[in-house]
């Protein structure tokens, strides 16, 4: 089932980001820093968009911006391949494993953290819009 978001920016932008972190794996680490460039703006483009700073749009670029950056020092750069194939699995399908793992952050939740939330959050089909809903 693909879920290519043609006329929605998000969907852009997390593409642009997956060709360029792929570039960055693959072939020359640049495509890394231009990934990292592309989230700040990403995240600044929907911070801005959003009626509050802690939006969960916001919050998921703010968290995967965190991802890149830890994975930036040469002995973490093999946790680029998380992000990498993530990106691709969210422009494709519509998966988003950081927007699942944000989502049971405490205040993103009604109700208490169990392993059935965790599953379902994560076994659950991919959603159009936000699986915080």
């Amino acid at each position: 089932m693909l879920m290519l978001e043609v006329k929605d920016v998000g969907w852009w932008y997390w593409l642009v980001t997956a060709v360029l972190l792929t570039y960055g794996v693959l072939v020359d680490p640049v495509g890394l820093w231009l990934a990292i460039g592309l989230t700040v703006i990403n995240l600044v483009h929907f911070a801005v968009r959003a009626e509050r700073p802690t939006a969960f749009p916001v919050q998921v670029r703010f968290f995967y911006l965190l991802l890149l950056l830890v994975a930036l020092p040469e002995p973490m750069r093999w946790l680029f391949w998380i992000p990498t194939i993530g990106t691709w699995a969210q422009v494709s399908v519509g998966y988003c494993t950081m927007a699942r793992l944000v989502s049971l952050l405490p205040w993103n939740r009604r109700e208490p953290l169990t392993w059935r939330l965790v599953w379902r959050r994560f076994a659950s089909m991919p959603v159009r819009g936000s699986v915080a809903d």
